[in-house]
């Protein structure tokens, strides 16, 4: 048996159910509202029905679906005030990493890998290069950025608080950083993020943990700016932003 009760065999269908389905709800394959039935997902997946079941379930966890009255399941669309919140909670939790690891880091060598990640950036930012060209390998950095800076937190009850609030598409670090690529706007919100970065870890540095965590908090909002500076641009969001189909904008309806 396998570590999720199914057969050896079957656990393998439930990974690639949840993977498939995943990646059809984020690119936008069913409307928000629309109601998930299992034999034809099944037969459209090319699995059975247990593994099914528990894909749908860990799906509802992420909160891309949820639970039908009469049974069953529905895809989930988002407000942008629900955008907002996860933003807003996302910023809450990195700020809390950056207090801690101001207040708990005790070797100044732990923070040289987030020094040479902004030396890194510097160069890219700075460069010639537009920011249309860039964007795949800042994502990279901004990635690596946030993930060590939860590293340094030194606290597992952070980094599962994270992985949660981050399970929506729109809610991780590199959420909008496409969306920001496209925009008039790209090298300015860029230079503002690297200095926030900086500031960062220049906090941290210096054991300041209230300053640590308002600059961390900050920086989690230029996410929102991102949206709002792609709505305003008229940009659809389903080809700029996974799970963007999924946002229902101020004039639309949501599902039943």
């Amino acid at each position: 048996m396998s570590i999720d009760g199914l057969p050896e065999s079957s656990a393998p269908q439930r990974i690639r159910a949840l993977l498939e389905l995943r990646e059809l709800l984020l690119n936008g394959a069913f409307a928000p509202g629309e109601r998930l039935s299992e034999i034809p997902l099944g037969e459209r997946l090319g699995v059975s029905r247990t593994p099914l079941r528990l894909a749908l379930i860990a799906l509802e966890h992420e909160g891309l679906l949820r639970q039908h009255h009469a049974g069953g399941y529905l895809v989930n669309g988002f407000s942008a005030a629900d955008v907002a919140d996860a933003i807003e909670l996302r910023g809450v939790l990195e700020g809390t990493a950056a207090r801690f690891a101001a207040e708990r880091r005790t070797d100044p060598a732990d923070l040289e890998p987030l020094r040479e990640i902004v030396t890194e950036t510097d160069e890219l930012v700075h460069g010639d290069a537009p920011a249309a060209e860039i964007f795949a390998d800042y994502v990279v950095l901004n990635e690596r950025f946030h993930t060590h800076l939860l590293d340094l937190a030194a606290s597992s009850v952070l980094v599962r608080s994270m992985a949660h609030v981050t399970s929506l598409p729109f809610a991780s670090s590199n959420a909008f950083v496409r969306t920001q690529a496209a925009l008039p706007t790209a090298r300015r919100v860029l230079v503002v993020a690297q200095e926030q970065h900086r500031a960062i870890v220049d906090a941290i540095a210096a054991h300041e943990g209230s300053r640590a965590e308002s600059v961390a908090r900050e920086h989690a909002r230029l996410a929102s700016r991102n949206l709002d500076d792609a709505l305003a641009a008229g940009e659809q969001l389903e080809h700029l932003l996974p799970g963007g189909s999924l946002i229902r904008l101020p004039t639309e309806r949501s599902g039943s």
